[in-house]
């Protein structure tokens, strides 16, 4: 009884101090109502330079502020954005970018004149060196390692050349890292750029207090438009807040305090969708769910030159996959929400992705595999020890208990995120829980998890799988350029890997955004990225 007491007291405080930090600055609530939309980041941001987007909380705040060369748009289609047209030639190493015009930086004092400044090719010069450049230690300079070198042709005319042919190279060049920004503004403040942010997107910086709230303005210049002609964005104003935590977050959602939220978290998962994954009557009036594809692959990961007897042995890998029903595991764990990895470890929305290569529950077949095993080798009581974090400790004591009635003993061992990372990195687990979530819509993104030149700690391929007729495959991939006949080779490595089962594809993950009723134009893409250019608010 105290403790359900302590924990009340603990969600009334959180409530109460989220409230006041909500109700700061709000001087005119109609305006904020009707203009501002209005989020939680329950992760703190660490940069607004682009250069340092790394994760998901950064990528959202400097999508608003940021431009590249080239979008995505929802169906990961790569359109114009500051280029308005491209050109490959050279057998597809040589790509030139025909830039607009019409874009300019937000409008600074030190641009000097009325503050406007154009855009010009030699800025993506300067930013992509600026990427490069080890002294920076961007996390994404690894973005232009296929790059040779690049030029400005003329002030409209960018060109890059790459090393060879890279099918996602498009797809890459969507990436934050990848934004143009002005040396004058950067040279000025430095490594304070990170909180003096200066771009061409949509929305302009306007005031940051960090872990409080952060505030973006409407670009007046912002060179987009609608299909109507209209000009972008429709919201006057971005505003952030940081609490961190998620069940504060949605009290903060379900009295309307903030418009949108984003993600399934288990405090409140029960409260507001049913175990089938529909939205409960009582919120049906004031709420929106919107639900699609995630590009994440969640799975478990064997350690292929593991010294261990169990995980050296391919039949009880495979044991392991058809084993526990990936449905069932869904339903209960995740409200439904996610699909079950039963294909490959491409995930569904991708090409290459072929259900048909992937594992089935079959309870008894798994049985008889290990029996087999026992048979074999003269063990009783084969058991392996799964490593992961409390995040994802009630999937992995589900797959323990149901591995363990078709008499495979199972030990979870739960360590910090940190611990894993590292432990991972350095092949210190023989089995373990990961999760891979795309950089960039290509699915090459996932089949460099098991090429033999990526082997951790030097690359990302973590269950040191190898095989030669994979490595050939992955590296034929690189020089087709038919996207038929590239979903092909994809395909058959995505096969050869299942084939070998170095991995259990657990789910593919989905993206589950909440809004309130009066938003409209918030879209959902496979990458999950924030687009709030095309959103509009209504009055409630």
């Amino acid at each position: 009884m105290l403790k359900q007491r302590s924990v009340s007291v603990r969600v009334l405080i959180l409530l109460l101090i989220s409230s006041f930090i909500f109700s700061c600055g709000s001087n005119n609530k109609s305006q904020r109502d009707n203009l501002v939309f209005r989020y939680n980041e329950h992760k703190n941001i660490g940069s607004l330079d682009p250069a340092f987007s790394k994760d998901l909380a950064d990528i959202w705040a400097t999508h608003q502020l940021f431009n590249g060369l080239v979008q995505m748009n929802d169906e990961l289609n790569v359109k114009p954005c500051i280029a308005k047209a491209w050109t490959v030639t050279d057998s597809a190493r040589t790509y030139t970018f025909n830039l607009r015009k019409d874009v300019t930086f937000h409008k600074h004092h030190l641009f000097g004149n009325d503050s406007t400044r154009y855009v010009k090719a030699s800025d993506f010069v300067y930013s992509f060196n600026r990427l490069a450049d080890k002294d920076l230690a961007s996390p994404g300079s690894w973005v232009l390692n296929k790059v040779k070198r690049f030029s400005a042709v003329n002030d409209s005319t960018f060109q890059i050349q790459l090393k060879q042919p890279f099918p996602g190279f498009l797809g890459l060049l969507t990436m934050k890292y990848c934004s143009v920004v002005p040396k004058e503004i950067v040279s000025y403040y430095g490594k304070d750029f990170r909180s003096h942010p200066v771009g061409t997107g949509p929305f302009q910086f306007k005031r940051w207090e960090e872990n409080i709230k952060l505030v973006f303005r409407k670009n007046p210049n912002y060179f987009e438009l609608d299909n109507n002609g209209t000009q972008l964005p429709y919201l006057e104003a971005v505003s952030i807040t940081f609490l961190p935590d998620k069940q504060s977050e949605f009290l903060q959602f379900a009295q309307g305090n903030i418009d949108f939220v984003s993600g399934l978290d288990t405090s409140y998962k029960d409260e507001i969708l049913t175990a089938q994954g529909n939205l409960k009557s009582s919120y049906k009036n004031d709420v929106n769910m919107i639900r699609g594809p995630y590009l994440n692959t969640e799975y478990l990961a064997f350690l292929m030159d593991s010294d261990v007897d169990e995980i050296k042995s391919a039949p009880l890998r495979k044991a392991i996959n058809i084993g526990f029903d990936r449905t069932k595991m869904m339903t209960y764990l995740r409200n439904g929400i996610g699909l079950p990895a039963n294909g490959g470890f491409i995930p569904k929305g991708l090409p290459g992705f072929d259900e048909a290569i992937g594992y089935r529950y079959n309870p008894e077949l798994a049985k008889n595999l290990i029996n087999a095993y026992k048979a074999k080798t003269g063990i009783d009581n084969p058991e392996i020890t799964l490593t992961t974090t409390s995040n994802y400790l009630d999937f992995c004591e589900f797959i323990q208990r149901e591995l363990q009635k078709i008499g495979l003993e199972v030990t979870v061992d739960v360590v910090p995120a940190s611990t894993l990372k590292d432990a991972k990195a350095n092949g210190q687990l023989d089995f373990f829980r990961a999760s891979w979530i795309a950089d960039y819509p290509d699915a090459e993104n996932y089949l460099s998890l098991f090429y033999s030149k990526n082997f951790a700690p030097d690359g990302p391929n973590y269950s040191h799988y190898s095989n030669s007729t994979y490595d050939a495959l992955y590296e034929a991939s690189y020089l087709e350029t038919d996207v038929e006949k590239r979903k092909t080779l994809y395909t058959k490595m995505d096969s050869l890997v299942m084939s070998a089962a170095p991995v259990v594809p657990l789910f593919y993950d989905e993206v589950v955004r909440f809004t309130r009723t009066s938003i409209s134009g918030l879209g959902i893409n496979p990458v999950n990225l924030l687009e709030l250019k095309a959103v509009k608010k209504s009055k409630n």
